[in-house]
Order: structure tokens, then C-alpha cells, then sequence
């Protein structure tokens, strides 16, 4: 009821409800892409990397979305360069360059004058959003969701089988850096709603959770999107009565769904597997 009562009366909340699920909702559609392929360490590699982007931009005034979103197509970037250019592993690359980004972040961070805004991209602040940001996480997630439905069957297909994709014509290569630069949108988007150190679990949680559940690519879509705006919703009643940090809310109701699904899921659930094993 206090929850409600707030709604009605905040802008600043509902600014946040709207933010909150709109984040959820388009870090389930591009998450299940990630947990299809087994990228989701590079989701955690971009998150951490956009951070030298978000101080320079701190540092010069301009909108955190435009050094982030540099910075995290630059990772990207670099990572595929040096996984292609040498004998280093993909994880291995990734692991070289998120950390040389994260590090050069906090070396920026100390030398702008203030922290406390650098501190909410950090770990989340829905409740400060502002409107422009609320209208720049809408137009992002519009702008993504559009991309993913059109090129829909490129992505299913490349995600499932490389190889085939290839000899139907599709160009494996472009596809992918397709996918990390909707990647670092979604990133860059969900930064003032849970923060760099907790985007990777909003974008991987849901879509885990719906992987459990299903082995067909758009229900998991729907579902993984479905469980990122419950998460989002219940995180920010919690953040809001409890005055909890929103972001690690909202973490933690989607962990908690994720393991009721790793328990109770109708053919994947621990439970169920352990009764079949029973009967048989």
C-alpha cells in the first residue's frame, strides 16, 4: 500500500518503475542470446569496461551514454582483434582488455572532483533517474528490440549453428559484433538502474531462469523478459520500503527465481530430476 501510495504521489518513482522495467524487460531479450552462446563473459567484460567512458564523460559534462557507449564498442572491438590477431583464447582476451578498462576507469575516477555520481553507476541508483535517462533507456530499448525481431532468424540461426549459418550465405563475423553492439546499448542503458558491478546478473539471470524452462528461442525470450520485469518491479518495492540499494534488489529477486525454476522447473528442476531418478 505504501508502495502504491508512493507511486501515486513521486514522479521520481515512477520515473524508476518505468526505467526499472523497461531495463528488464530488454536485458531478457538480448541475455538470451548471450546464454545461448556462451558469451556471458563478455556481457561481464563490457559492463566493467565502460567505465573509463562514463568518468571521461563525468569529467567533460556531456551524457555518461556517449563516453560509455565508446568505451564498451571499443572493448568489444579490442577483444575480437586480439582473439583473431593471435594464438590468446577468447576468454583470455576478454580477461586482458575488461581489466585494463576497469582499471584505467578507477584511475579516472580519482581524478574527477566528485564521486557520488560515479558512485551510483557503480552499484545503481534507480531512484535518482532522471527523466532524460528514463527517455534514453525507452528509445534504446525500442531501438534494440526493433533489431533483434528484424534480424531475428540471423541471430537464431548463427546462435544454434555457426557452421550452417555460414554455408546459408549469413556473415557469422558481422552478426556477432551486431550482438555486442546491442550488448553495450543494453549495458549502457541499465547502468543507472543496477550499476556496472550488477548489469551482468540482470542481463544473464532472467534469461537463465528461462532457459530452464524451455528449449524454444522466442518462448525463452518472452519468459527471460517477463522474469526481468518482475524482478525489477519486486526489487524496487523492497529498494523503496526497505530503503535498500535498488540494484542489488533486484539482483537478488531474480537470483530467487532463478533457483525456485533450478528446483521446481517442470523437466530441467533439481526436484524433478531427482523424483524421475526414483521412479526409474
Amino acid at each position: 500500500m505504501l508502495f502504491l501510495e508512493g507511486l501515486m504521489q513521486y514522479g521520481f518513482l515512477q520515473k524508476a518503475l518505468i526505467t526499472s522495467v523497461t531495463v528488464g524487460i530488454v536485458s531478457g531479450v538480448i541475455g538470451s542470446f548471450i546464454i545461448l552462446r556462451g558469451m556471458s563473459l563478455m556481457g561481464d567484460a563490457i559492463s566493467h569496461a565502460v567505465l573509463p567512458g562514463v568518468a571521461i564523460s563525468y569529467m567533460m559534462g556531456m551524457n555518461f551514454f556517449i563516453g560509455a557507449a565508446t568505451f564498451g564498442i571499443a572493448a568489444a572491438l579490442g577483444i575480437g582483434f586480439v582473439n583473431q590477431k593471435s594464438r590468446i583464447k577468447n576468454d583470455t582476451a576478454i580477461g586482458i582488455v575488461f581489466s585494463a578498462f576497469f582499471a584505467l576507469g578507477i584511475i579516472l575516477i580519482s581524478f574527477a572532483k566528485s564521486s557520488t555520481d560515479l558512485y551510483h553507476i557503480l552499484f545503481g541508483n534507480v531512484l535518482a533517474v532522471r527523466s532524460s535517462d528514463m527517455w534514453m533507456t525507452i528509445i534504446i530499448a525500442i531501438l534494440v528490440i526493433s533489431l533483434v525481431a528484424i534480424f531475428y532468424k540471423e541471430f537464431l540461426v548463427s546462435s544454434f549453428d555457426p557452421v550452417m549459418a555460414e554455408a546459408y550465405g549469413l556473415n557469422v563475423r558481422f552478426l556477432h559484433y551486431f550482438l555486442m553492439l546491442l550488448l553495450t546499448l543494453v549495458t549502457v542503458s541499465a547502468l543507472q538502474t543496477v550499476g556496472i558491478i550488477l548489469v551482468v546478473a540482470m542481463l544473464i539471470t532472467p534469461a537463465a531462469t528461462a532457459y530452464l524452462l524451455t528449449n524454444k528461442l522466442s518462448k525463452m525470450i518472452m519468459l527471460a523478459s517477463t522474469f526481468g520485469a518482475v524482478s525489477a518491479i519486486i526489487g524496487l518495492y523492497f529498494s523503496y520500503i526497505f530503503n535498500l540499494a535498488s540494484g542489488a534488489a533486484m539482483v537478488l529477486v531474480a537470483t530467487i527465481i532463478f533457483f525456485i525454476a533450478f528446483l521446481f522447473a517442470p523437466k530441467q528442476g533439481l526436484l524433478f530430476s531427482k523424483k524421475k531418478e526414483v521412479i526409474e
